[in-house]
């Protein structure tokens, strides 16, 4: 295993200067446009896979942090774009905190009830959320732009709270390190056995940390699940990172996404950390939307994992099954994932390998769909009491300039946060 040392950070573009993982934190998408990813990648030996294998879930998060990660310090400005779960957490998880104020971009209409009111009825002065007439895909345009602009990003403390930034892959890693350990039959076999986890995914940040997790040493399988927005599927299974005609709406909306932006990720992987080709291949995309990955990048991909992709009705019967035969409530998303299981089971494709399916949501959030799978919804009191509560939400219109809009927000929370601290001090 590599000793522990300064890590440094570079744009999957190449165009950017490195940062140490500070630099990283306190971001979103490097200057270039690229992403944000460890120059070098620590190898972790058997010996260690075996001592983590003890570990609780916090502790594995926590002896993945020491490997990628230096000095923290606590940003003042937050600015998230989520596609249903993330700007939830997110705001849970700073409202009412003093030196730190949250802006979420929402998509209006492609958000559950719940997931809407989760965010638009936490009324902290810290927390704004802006409700864009758009999808998750044209909402994470300004983000992007804002982001560009080095100075002003450097000026006003920005970050991600999604998984642009490098942190999320960075706990995300410990998902698969947890479903491995408890998956795996015995590590007392050479080679260490492995294990099949698959992931449902929308922006592809799960499928990355998975990816980067199995370049470092664990021995994991990967199988990407999607819904009908199954760029990456294409990718997978035919090279082909090309936009559909329109996002399509699912029951699995937090997934309803066509440019899944961590691919850059995987490609510049895949690669061999070939920031030049990996440039290249999204500059391409970027200007004609289309991109047939070149065939030894494409094979390198087949190897690295394989997909699925689900429709609504797949994920309706799944719950339903899952339910009959479990007891279990799964969220949709959950069940994108779960139904390849089923699909391997009733094609009677046994198998050693054991199978692990990450369920990234509460059912709860979605009672639509639970609905539609002909089951009944359990929601916590906790959920019913949202929709007595006061909601506040700025709409981003078409037609308006949301990234004007998100730098004035930003400019007027930085002065804001000036006059509190000037006044703290007299």
């Amino acid at each position: 295993m590599v000793a522990s040392r300064i890590m440094w950070y570079v744009s999957t573009r190449g165009m950017a200067p490195r940062v140490d993982f500070e630099g990283a934190l306190f971001s979103g998408y490097a200057s270039d446009g690229g992403l944000f990813m460890p120059e070098e990648l620590p190898q972790l030996d058997r010996e260690t896979l075996c001592q983590w294998s003890t570990l609780s879930y916090p502790g594995l998060v926590k002896e993945l942090c020491a490997l990628f990660i230096g000095s923290e310090l606590i940003p003042k400005d937050d600015l998230n774009g989520t596609s249903g779960d993330t700007g939830s957490a997110a705001i849970e998880s700073v409202q009412g905190a003093k030196n730190v104020d949250i802006i979420v971009l929402l998509p209006k209409g492609h958000c559950t009830k719940i997931q809407e009111l989760q965010m638009t009825t936490v009324l902290k002065e810290n927390v704004h959320v802006f409700g864009v007439e758009g999808n998750s895909d044209e909402l994470d345009e300004p983000i992007k732009a804002v982001f560009a602009d080095t100075v002003f990003a450097k000026k006003h403390n920005l970050m991600s709270l999604n998984s642009i930034n490098w942190s999320r892959i960075l706990v995300q890693m410990a998902h698969h390190f947890f479903a491995y350990f408890q998956c795996a039959p015995s590590l007392d076999t050479h080679p260490l056995p492995l294990v099949e986890v698959v992931v449902p995914t929308g922006a592809a940040g799960n499928l990355a940390a998975g990816y980067i997790a199995q370049k470092i040493g664990l021995p994991i399988r990967l199988v990407v699940a999607v819904n009908r927005n199954d760029i990456v599927h294409r990718t997978v299974q035919q090279g082909d990172f090309s936009l559909s005609e329109a996002v399509k709406s699912t029951l699995a909306s937090a997934m309803d996404i066509q440019v899944p932006y961590n691919m850059e990720r995987v490609f510049w992987l895949l690669s061999g950390s070939d920031s030049q080709v990996t440039r290249a291949l999204m500059e391409q995309f970027e200007r004609t939307q289309s991109l047939n990955l070149p065939k030894e990048l494409h094979s390198k991909l087949s190897e690295a994992m394989t997909s699925e992709s689900v429709s609504d009705e797949a994920i309706t019967q799944t719950m339903g099954r899952c339910w009959d035969e479990n007891q279990y409530l799964l969220c949709p998303h959950s069940a994108v994932a779960v139904n390849y299981h089923y699909q391997q089971m009733d094609r009677q494709q046994t198998s050693s390998t054991p199978r692990c399916c990450l369920a990234p949501a509460s059912a709860a959030k979605f009672p639509e769909a639970v609905l539609a799978a002909g089951l009944t919804p359990e929601t916590p009191v906790e959920i019913v009491a949202l929709e007595h509560k006061e909601t506040h939400c700025t709409p981003m219109r078409r037609g308006d300039s949301w990234t004007l809009m998100l730098r004035d927000t930003i400019e007027d929370l930085s002065r804001r946060w000036k006059g509190r601290v000037l006044n703290a001090s007299q």
